[in-house]
Order: C-alpha cells, then sequence, then structure tokens
C-alpha cells in the first residue's frame, strides 16, 4: 500500500493539512493544578527572542533544548509544564504547574516554580495574564459563595456551573493586586481530559476578550474626528446642492482632506476592526461550548459576556460601518464635484469653439477682401511686366499701338488672376474636406 501512495503526486501540503487539526492538542489536567495563561503581542523579532528565551529556560532547568520552532511547543520540567502557542498577532503561554501543595487558592500559581527573573524578560507585549486554580470539590471551596470570594479579594463574582454541572466555575473578569485576573475550577465530576478542554476554552475566552476589546480605545479615539468630518461633509453636500456659484478649488480642496483622514483611519483601524468582530465570534464559540448552568444569585459567563462585552463589539462595528459610509460619502461628493467641473470644461470649451467659429468667419471674410486686392496688386505688376514686354518689341521695329494692346491686356490679365486664385482657393479647401 506505502508503495501505491508513492507512485501517487501527493500535494507538498498535504501532510501539514493533516497535522493542522492535530497542531494543538487539549490539555490533560488533574483535579488539582495550578495554572497561568499569559497571551503577549509580538512582532516576528520578537517571536524569535521569544524562541530563544524559552531555550534558556530549557537550558537552564538542565531540560534539551528545542532546536525547531513550531507553532505549538509543549515541554514539562519536572512538575512544571510549559506551553507556548503562536498565533497570528499574539503568542500564548501556559504554565501548568502540578505539584503544588494544599495551600490556599492563589497562594501558589502556575508560575511559581519558574526561575526567578524568567518570565519579567519575556519579550512582548502582555495582553492576557491570569491565574487559574484546579480543585477537587473535596478542598471545601465549593461552599458557600461568601467563602469563595474571599480568594477573589472580596470582588464581585461571576459564576456558572459549565458540562450541565460537572463542575462549577468562579471568575471576576478583574485584575486582583497581583496584576493578574483568577478564576477558579472545581471539579465534581470531570475527566481528566474532560479538564483540560473546560481549562482551555476558558484560557481561550479570556485571551480572546481582552483581543476583541483592543479596538474599543481605537474606536472612541476616532469618533469625534468622524462627527467632525461628518459636519464639514453635510456642509459641503449642502453647498453643492444650493449654490450654483461655488468655490470648487477650496471645496475639491476640503473634499480631498477628508478623505486623505478617512483613508489613514481606516489603514489603522480596519485591520483591529476585523480582528475583534472574529475574536467576538471566537468567544461565543467557546461560550456556547461551555453549556452553562446557572448558580443562584449569579451572572453566568455568557450572560455577562453577552451583556458587557457585545455593546463594545457593536460600538466597534458602527464605527466601522461609519468610517466605510464616510469614505463612499466622499466619493459621491467627489463625483458631484467632478460633473460639475466637467460641465463648467464643457461650457468653457463651447464658448471657446463659438468664439474659434466667429474668428474663423472673420478670417474668411477678411481673406476674401485680401484676394480681391491681391487680383488688383498681381494685375497691376503683370501689365507693369507686359508693358515692357511691349515696349522692348516695340523698339525691335514692330510697329503697334501699345496704348491698344495694353488697354484689351488689362481686362484679359484681371480675368486670368481672378480664374487662378479661385482655383487655387478651391482646390485647398477640397483638401480640407477630405482630411
Amino acid at each position: 500500500m506505502s508503495a501505491l501512495i508513492d507512485s501517487l503526486k501527493i500535494h507538498p501540503l498535504r501532510d501539514d493539512l493533516y497535522n493542522e487539526l492535530h497542531s494543538r492538542p487539549f490539555q490533560v489536567l488533574p483535579s488539582s493544578a495550578r495554572v497561568t495563561h499569559i497571551a503577549a503581542l509580538t512582532t516576528p523579532e520578537q517571536r524569535r527572542q521569544q524562541f530563544e528565551h524559552l531555550q534558556a529556560l530549557s537550558r537552564q532547568l538542565g531540560y534539551p533544548v528545542p532546536e525547531q520552532e513550531t507553532g505549538c511547543f509543549e515541554q514539562t520540567f519536572g512538575t512544571l509544564r510549559v506551553r507556548r502557542e503562536m498565533h497570528l498577532e499574539f503568542a500564548s503561554y501556559t504554565f501548568i504547574n502540578l505539584g503544588a501543595s494544599d495551600s490556599e487558592p492563589f497562594a501558589e500559581t502556575g508560575i511559581t516554580p519558574l526561575p526567578k527573573g524568567w518570565l519579567e524578560q519575556l519579550p512582548g507585549t502582555v495582553v492576557a495574564a491570569f491565574h487559574l486554580d484546579i480543585l477537587p470539590a473535596q478542598s471545601g471551596a465549593d461552599g458557600d459563595p461568601d467563602d469563595v470570594r474571599k480568594h477573589f479579594e472580596g470582588l464581585r463574582l461571576v459564576g456558572s456551573s459549565p458540562q450541565e454541572g460537572a463542575a462549577k466555575l468562579w471568575a471576576t473578569f478583574r485584575l486582583h493586586s497581583d496584576g493578574f485576573g483568577r478564576f477558579m475550577v472545581v471539579n465534581h465530576e470531570m475527566s481528566d481530559s474532560q479538564l483540560g478542554r473546560l481549562t482551555q476554552r476558558l484560557m481561550e475566552i479570556e485571551t480572546y476578550r481582552l483581543m476583541s476589546l483592543l479596538a474599543l480605545p481605537v474606536a472612541r479615539e476616532i469618533t469625534p474626528s468622524l462627527n467632525d468630518m461628518d459636519q464639514k461633509l453635510a456642509i459641503i453636500t449642502q453647498a453643492l446642492a444650493d449654490h450654483h456659484d461655488v468655490d470648487e478649488k477650496k471645496l475639491l480642496a476640503q473634499l480631498t482632506n477628508i478623505a486623505a483622514r478617512i483613508e489613514a483611519f481606516r489603514a489603522n483601524a480596519t485591520f483591529r476592526f476585523s480582528a475583534t468582530r472574529a475574536y467576538h465570534r471566537l468567544v461565543l464559540t467557546r461560550l456556547e461550548e461551555l453549556k452553562e448552568d446557572e448558580l443562584s444569585g449569579h451572572l453566568t459567563l455568557t450572560e455577562f459576556m453577552t451583556r458587557r462585552l457585545t455593546p463594545a463589539v457593536k460600538t466597534c462595528e458602527a464605527v466601522s460601518e461609519r468610517l466605510e459610509d464616510l469614505s463612499k460619502r466622499v466619493d459621491r461628493a467627489s463625483d458631484m464635484m467632478r460633473t460639475r467641473v466637467e460641465l463648467a470644461i464643457q461650457s468653457q470649451n463651447q464658448q471657446l469653439l463659438s468664439s474659434m467659429d466667429r474668428r474663423s468667419k472673420i478670417q474668411l471674410m477678411m481673406q476674401h477682401t485680401v484676394e480681391g486686392f491681391s487680383v488688383v496688386a498681381i494685375t497691376y505688376y503683370l501689365i507693369g511686366l507686359l508693358k515692357l514686354i511691349l515696349d522692348s518689341i516695340y523698339e525691335a521695329g514692330f510697329i503697334f499701338n501699345k496704348s491698344l494692346a495694353l488697354g484689351v491686356a488689362i481686362p484679359a490679365t484681371l480675368a486670368l488672376v481672378y480664374l487662378g486664385i479661385r482655383f487655387v482657393h478651391h482646390h485647398f479647401m477640397r483638401l480640407a474636406k477630405r482630411q
């Protein structure tokens, strides 16, 4: 069978396509584990530096050093498991402390076993950073929400019972005194694989939630400028509609300025707004996969997200749509301006052609007048030449009446000159018509 496959022409990406579904496998976590998740925006140079930093961690802990960077790197250093995933614009790190003691929740975290100073030197700009405490139901953290709240520094809790009551989930979606967010998962009857999938969904929900909100400050920043450009565009459009005599050069300069500002905003914000929509869809998908049940007196994660995250995303979408609408309106106003300019140019051209036509008629009349004078002048010079010839013939001995000969020659010469000039005139007119 292998020989049969080898004889076929295989697509060069076939292996990559197969491996893509397995590139980020779910974690397998025990019911007592401390997890820390960090997501950092990165540049290509920072990604290379992060991999070198990861190699330094392996070297420092005395484990084999990874030689080749992969989209999903995972290695276990004793009781510490480190996982690094590469995404389109950020890299995520998951640190799992499998050897934590039975201390209070969040007293130890996933980053506790890391060498001192290693995390502080991690390249990139951190967007998401939070701890997850995974506890068994027998730990005593499954009781009164007031007892749970003290582990979240007294902040208001958001809680639910995911996977149809197989666990309890607590969170605040706020930063705590250590600068990290916090999640607590109390396992009732979930297997290690199910617990790993639940934890992965929680990490993705929180990471994608924060990534989707990156566009909100951008939307708030450009909204005042959009309001100003909207008013200016309305004034320009009204001026074009109401006034025939407008300073088209000034209006065109204003339109060009507005168009340039809009394109600058679109260049800076379009990707961010598109990413926000994509991240929001991922958040909603992960929330559906939780299959939450309510905990009395508390908002579920889905209720909390749809109540607060969705309006923020809608704001970004509204600003994005407004940018596109303004761009189209500027294009229409520019088309109106171009139409006005083209009509003005056509009117000027028509006036110019009429003026040229009048000049041509005048020139033609002048030409006819000049032709009349030319006939007389040419005849005069020809008669002068003829007189010299007749004088020469008379002096040569031929006797004839010179005055009579000149008198007869004058009208004949005049007629010949006139006919010759008319012939030349009609000849050039025929040439012009053929062209």
